[in-house]
């Protein structure tokens, strides 16, 4: 991708990676170029803390003298379902259905991704709420952090309530005008 140097660019390509320990990722560039940094405070303007690997991402880019930078994520889709492994609890319940239900605003407890799981509280109510790491994934996300406001789609499971959609709280306002 050939920019003028400050001259803004939009981009739509995939997430190479993202750390959010590290704070920044990398998009691949869909003409062939350098691959774009996604710096965490980019990712934050937008209301995600991380993104997952392989997400379609659309960025106002800009070239710089140190390469080519996202300077604001206008949206992010998640990796195509199909090539994630299906999760035993939700099986049974489709993408209409889980669209159907409504957002609860709620704020991250604590997720442990190297186990693969942790747990949110949803506003006003007393139980936990699990979120699995697969779940996550779809959902756009690589990791959350504790505090992080989201906004859940949440059904019951077998042990209990639990996520099967996590939205980003700014994307969720969003949605809602």
């Amino acid at each position: 991708m050939q920019q003028d140097l400050h001259k803004l660019v939009k981009v739509v390509g995939r997430v190479k990676w993202f750390d959010p320990v590290k704070g920044f990722g990398f998009i691949i560039d869909p003409e062939g170029g350098s691959d774009i940094l996604l710096h965490a405070n980019v990712l934050r303007n937008f209301g995600q803390s991380s993104v997952a690997d392989n997400s379609l991402i659309e960025v106002m880019s800009q070239a710089t003298a140190r390469g080519v930078q996202a300077v604001e994520v206008l949206s992010i889709e998640p990796p195509e379902a199909d090539q994630l492994a299906p999760i035993e609890s939700l099986a049974e319940t489709d993408l209409e259905e889980i669209l159907a239900l409504p957002l609860e605003p709620a704020r991250v407890k604590w997720f442990e991704k190297s186990k693969g799981f942790g747990f949110a509280n949803v506003f006003s109510r007393s139980e936990d709420v699990f979120i699995h790491m697969e779940v996550l994934r779809r959902s756009g996300f690589a990791d959350l952090a504790p505090g992080e406001a989201v906004s859940l789609r949440v059904v019951d499971g077998k042990r209990g309530r639990m996520a099967a959609q996590v939205l980003s709280w700014d994307s969720a306002l969003r949605s809602e005008d």
